[in-house]
């Protein structure tokens, strides 16, 4: 599992909420696919950010299907149940609209209308076949570091097709995109981390 908490590498989610909410925005349907989420803070995080841009309304169309190779955090992603040293780093006015004590001492749960945005699946992006096709944004900021460039190249190209017409691919703010992937994306901001279909 990679190192992940709530609100972890704002620079890239910043060009995200800058390029492409105003799009997505626009979409009758905002599918969102968070590869490679681990305990699910960055899907969660993603819907938050979603959440604050768009408002209750718009929001209902807003479906993310967040996937892991592991299913080990099946259970919290679920249930949107974290301890307290994990939520710690959310800005407190954030915190304060969307968690709540569980019953649980010493943590908290999201809000349903985050929870409900989000479903689960066990997914291996080495067999590079996606979950499904047609989103708007897939968000990967936690793999493609860890697999080797010929591996890198066939996810990204994964991504892109099950990308529609237009839609955006995030990644880590350190990642540059290996010159074999460069036909099929272009930035949307100076050199990355954001990309569109091409």
């Amino acid at each position: 599992m990679a190192f992940t908490f709530f609100f972890r590498d704002m620079n890239t989610f910043n060009v995200v909420e800058k390029h492409v909410f105003p799009w997505l925005k626009s979409q009758r349907y905002i599918d969102v696919w968070d590869a490679g989420c681990a305990n699910g803070a960055e899907p969660y995080t993603l819907a938050i950010l979603l959440h604050e841009n768009m408002g209750q309304f718009q929001f209902r169309n807003v479906r993310i299907t967040a996937t892991d190779l592991n299913g080990l955090f099946h259970d919290t992603i679920t249930t949107g149940t974290y301890p307290q040293e994990q939520v710690s780093r959310i800005p407190r006015d954030i915190f304060e609209r969307y968690f709540t004590p569980h019953e649980q001492p010493g943590h908290y749960v999201l809000a349903d209308v985050l929870r409900k945005s989000i479903s689960f699946q066990q997914h291996d992006l080495s067999t590079l076949t996606p979950v499904r096709d047609n989103f708007r944004l897939v968000v990967c900021k936690n793999v493609l570091l860890h697999l080797s460039p010929e591996q890198r190249v066939g996810v990204l190209k994964m991504f892109h097709d099950s990308l529609c017409e237009g839609g955006f691919l995030a990644v880590e703010q350190t990642q540059k995109l290996p010159p074999a992937a460069e036909r099929w994306f272009k930035p949307v901001s100076g050199c990355g981390p954001v990309f569109q279909k091409c």
